[in-house]
């Protein structure tokens, strides 16, 4: 059962989608045609969820389940990836990887990089102390308040020189 995103509660549990590049105006009208349709239909054990979603940043998907009834269920969670994986492919994207790092600099900028390779990127400089990371504990929507950790605050600190 689809709603509002502002209408779930901040108790839901959310998924993070990440693109390395923005969507387009058309790109994000797929987006939100395909998933208003998946989450007017999503359900666990043949039974309808609140469920809504959200494009952040013009390159990030939120997906959202409001579980306090009813919990996903593995097969509910497969079907959304699922769904995922085909916006990937008409979009050209890549949303389901986790292997990826995504960083934002003081302008507000996006920056998606793969998580190999990061000590390197810190150590020549490339990524510095001042950009943010995506915390990776958020689980819940009232969480994507405190999306953002300071680079210099996160698990990557200890690669930085003191």
């Amino acid at each position: 059962m689809y709603l509002p995103f502002d209408q779930l509660p901040d108790s839901s549990r959310v998924w993070i989608y990440v693109s390395a590049r923005k969507f387009t105006a058309d790109e994000q009208a797929l987006i939100q045609s395909t998933l208003k349709d998946f989450c007017g239909e999503w359900a666990t054990h043949g039974n309808g969820m609140p469920t809504s979603f959200a494009v952040l940043y013009e390159q990030l998907i939120v997906l959202a389940v409001d579980e306090s009834q009813l919990g996903a269920s593995g097969c509910s969670i497969d079907s959304s990836v699922r769904t995922l994986r085909n916006l990937e492919q008409h979009l050209g994207v890549n949303l389901v990887d986790q292997g990826k790092l995504t960083l934002r600099n003081q302008a507000g900028q996006l920056q998606v990089l793969p998580a190999l390779g990061i000590k390197s990127r810190i150590s020549s400089g490339e990524i510095t102390p001042d950009l943010e990371v995506i915390q990776p504990q958020i689980h819940t929507k009232g969480d994507l308040s405190e999306l953002w950790l300071p680079l210099s605050k996160s698990w990557l600190s200890t690669y930085f020189p003191n």
